[in-house]
């Protein structure tokens, strides 16, 4: 997984008024867990755009006084009004320590129920993943190029070995269903529905 580097200073103080102060001065408070105690450090809220205004997940990082830690952003509070950052939390990362976030699906391929004027119902575009730092993924693949009309692809079909899925088997992730311009039948279910009636228009 790609990475964006912060830089950030250690917080002296972190009460109401100091933090006040660093918001005024156009920083975010921000705090790191997961580690022995918890670090808390501000950072300038410009270096958190591409982290935060993005469909892209991106782990973190953190370049705090000049010690570098790896870190994913756990939680990150707005003004209500604004929308101006408030406050960051991140969670260290460990080489050999799994870690839980929140994953972009990608989409492949051409699905023919679409084709057929079938609407597709992109259910879940985000997944909860869980792996190991280094297994991280950009992005989850889910390929539609099979998916006629009625058909759904769930969790199962996107098995990966480098990580598992925080969802249950039967999580519907994308689906393909029928609209009013949308073909009733397939071309190969046209066909075997003609297969299937011959030998019956005969006997009769």
């Amino acid at each position: 997984m790609k990475s964006i580097t912060i830089k950030g200073s250690k917080r002296e103080s972190v009460g109401k008024v100091a933090t006040k102060a660093l918001r005024n001065a156009g920083m975010v408070p921000c705090v790191i867990y997961g580690g022995d105690k918890p670090v808390h450090f501000s950072a300038e809220e410009k270096a958190f755009k591409k982290l935060v205004y993005t469909p892209n997940v991106y782990t973190a990082s953190l370049d705090v006084d000049g010690q570098k830690i790896s870190a994913i952003l756990q939680d990150i509070q707005f003004h209500p009004v604004s929308d101006k950052i408030l406050h960051v939390d991140f969670y260290q990362l460990f080489d050999d320590k799994e870690v839980t976030m929140n994953i972009p699906v990608k989409l492949t391929g051409t699905s023919p129920g679409v084709l057929n004027g079938g609407s597709l119902r992109f259910t879940n575009r985000k997944l909860k993943i869980k792996a190991l730092p280094a297994n991280l993924p950009d992005y989850v693949t889910a390929d539609i190029s099979k998916l006629k009309i009625g058909n759904k692809l769930t969790i199962t079909s996107l098995f990966n070995d480098d990580y598992s899925f925080m969802h249950p088997d039967n999580t519907v992730v994308v689906q393909v269903r029928t609209s009013r311009n949308a073909t009733n039948v397939d071309d190969e279910d046209e066909d075997e529905t003609t297969e299937e009636a011959t030998p019956e228009a005969a006997a009769e």
